[in-house]
C-alpha cells in the first residue's frame, strides 16, 4: 500500500512538473509568433513606403488616388504597438509561471485578426469592392492562419480562422463604398473563399496539436529525467545514472581498465556508540562531503557507500585517462582535507585507503527487476584487501604493486612493505605504502 502511495506521489510530481514545463514552452511559442507577426508588418509596412517613394504615380493609379500609403499605419503602427503590449505581458507571465487566460487569448485573436479587416474597409473605399477584394489585402488573413500554429492549441487554431473567415464574409457581402453602383456580390462565390479559410485555421490547429504532442512527449521525458536525476543521484554518482539511463536495463556488462579506490573511517563505530544519531549523521555526512567533492575534481565517482566508507571508481563507466594517477591525486587531497578537518572538530575521524589498478567486470548487474551499475572481479577484491591492510600496518595509505608501476617517477614518496600475505590469496604480493 505504501509503494502504491509513493508511485501515485512521484506520479504527481511528474505531472506537475510536466505541467509547468508545458506552460512554459506553450508561452515561449506564442512569443515567436508575435514576433512573426510584428516582423512581417514591419516588412509590409517598409515595402509599401518604398514603392511609394520610388514610384508613386503607380500607387496613386493603384488606389485612384482616393487612398495614401501612409494612412495605412493609421493600423500598423496600433497593432504593432498592441503585439508589443501582449508580448510584455506574455514575458512578465513566463517570468512569474503563470499561464494566460483562456479568455485573454481568444480576445487576442479577435483582434489581431480584425486588423486585415480594417485595411480591407480602407481598400474598398479607395479601390472598390471589386478590386479590393481580388486584391493582396485578403490573402494577409492567411499569415494569421499559419501563424496560429504556433499556439499549439487546436481551438484557437480553428477560431483564427473562424474569425478571418466571418469577417470576409462580412466585407464582400454587405460592406460597400458609399455611392458604388457595383453589382450586388454573391454569396457562393465569396462563401467558397471563406469556407477555404477556415478549413485552413482547422488544419493549422491539427498542425499545432501534433507539434504539441511532441513537445509533450519530449518535455515528459525531460522532467522524468530530471526526477529520476534528483532522486537516483543522491544515492549514487550522477555519472552511473547517466549511463543507467542512456544504457537501460538491457545494457551488456563489459571488460574495462580502471582504478579501483576503498575507503574506511577507522574506529567510526566506537566513536559513534557514544553520540546521538544526529550527531553520527551529521559527522559522517559532512566527512562524505569533502571526500566526494575531491573525487569529482580528480574524475573519480563513488560507486556505492558502504557504512562508514565507500567504494570509488577512476575510469568506469567513463573512460578518464591515467586512473591510477588521477586516484592516488586524488587520495593524498583526500588524507590533507581530512587532517585539516580534524584539527578543527571535536571528533577526529582516521581514515584508510587502498587502491588497486586493473580489469573488472562492470555493467549494470542484478535480477530484472532491479539492477544497478557496479564492478566486480579480483581487481575490486583486492583493493578492499588493500585497504584493511592499513590496520595491520598502523597506515592510511597503500596501493598495490600495479598502481605503483603505473606511477612510476610520480611516486617517490611510497615505502615497500615488502611480500605481504593477504587473506584470500596463495602468495604474498608487494605492497606499497604512501605516507
Amino acid at each position: 500500500m505504501l509503494g502504491l502511495w509513493t508511485k501515485k506521489a512521484e506520479g504527481s510530481t511528474v505531472s506537475a512538473d510536466f505541467q509547468r514545463a508545458l506552460k512554459q514552452q506553450i508561452l515561449r511559442t506564442e512569443l515567436i509568433r508575435i514576433k512573426a507577426l510584428i516582423a512581417t508588418t514591419v516588412l509590409l509596412g517598409s515595402l509599401i513606403l518604398i514603392i511609394h517613394f520610388l514610384d508613386p504615380m503607380a500607387v496613386q493609379h493603384l488606389w485612384h488616388g482616393k487612398l495614401n500609403p501612409v494612412d495605412l499605419f493609421k493600423i500598423l503602427v496600433p497593432f504593432v504597438l498592441f503585439e508589443l503590449w501582449v508580448h510584455s505581458v506574455i514575458t512578465r507571465h513566463l517570468g512569474e509561471g503563470h499561464d494566460l487566460p483562456v479568455i485573454r487569448r481568444y480576445m487576442g485573436v479577435l483582434v489581431e485578426t480584425s486588423m486585415p479587416t480594417l485595411a480591407l474597409a480602407m481598400h474598398i473605399d479607395s479601390m472598390g469592392h471589386i478590386e479590393a477584394l481580388g486584391f493582396a489585402v485578403p490573402l494577409t488573413y492567411f499569415i494569421f492562419v499559419i501563424l496560429s500554429t504556433l499556439r499549439l492549441d487546436f481551438w484557437l487554431s480553428t477560431f483564427t480562422g473562424f474569425v478571418a473567415a466571418a469577417e470576409l464574409l462580412w466585407m464582400a457581402m454587405f460592406y460597400h463604398r458609399a455611392g458604388s453602383a457595383e453589382p450586388p456580390p454573391d454569396l457562393y462565390y465569396h462563401a467558397v473563399r471563406s469556407i477555404v479559410i477556415l478549413v485552413c485555421g482547422a488544419l493549422a490547429g491539427a498542425v499545432g496539436v501534433q507539434l504539441r504532442r511532441q513537445f509533450e512527449a519530449s518535455i515528459l521525458a525531460a522532467t522524468a529525467r530530471d526526477r529520476i536525476m534528483n532522486i537516483f543521484g543522491q544515492h549514487v554518482s550522477p555519472q552511473v545514472v547517466e549511463r543507467l539511463m542512456a544504457e537501460g536495463a538491457t545494457s551488456n556488462s563489459e571488460i574495462r581498465h580502471v582504478a579501483v579506490m576503498f575507503v574506511d573511517f577507522r574506529s567510526f563505530t566506537a566513536g559513534a556508540s557514544t553520540r546521538t544519531p544526529q550527531e553520527v549523521v551529521d559527522r559522517i555526512e559532512a566527512a562524505f562531503a569533502v571526500l566526494v567533492d575531491i573525487l569529482d575534481r580528480h574524475g573519480g565517482i563513488v560507486n556505492k557507500f558502504l557504512g562508514d566508507g565507500f567504494l570509488a571508481l577512476f575510469g568506469a563507466p567513463f573512460d578518464s585517462g591515467n586512473s591510477a594517477q588521477h586516484a592516488v591525486a586524488a587520495a593524498r587531497e583526500m588524507l590533507e582535507a581530512n587532517a585539516r578537518v580534524n584539527a578543527a572538530t571535536s571528533w577526529p575521524l582516521r581514515i584508510g585507503i587502498g587502491i588497486h589498478v586493473g580489469e573488472v567486470v562492470a555493467g549494470n548487474i542484478g535480477s530484472p527487476r532491479r539492477k544497478e551499475y557496479t564492478v566486480i572481479g579480483d581487481t575490486v577484491n583486492f583493493a578492499a584487501r588493500l585497504e584493511a591492510l592499513n590496520k595491520d600496518f598502523s597506515s592510511q595509505f597503500l596501493i598495490s604493486a600495479a598502481v605503483h608501476d603505473a606511477l612510476g617517477d610520480e611516486c617517490r614518496d611510497a615505502v615497500s612493505l615488502g611480500e605481504v600475505p593477504v587473506r584470500g590469496y596463495d602468495r604474498p604480493v608487494t605492497v606499497w605504502k604512501i605516507a
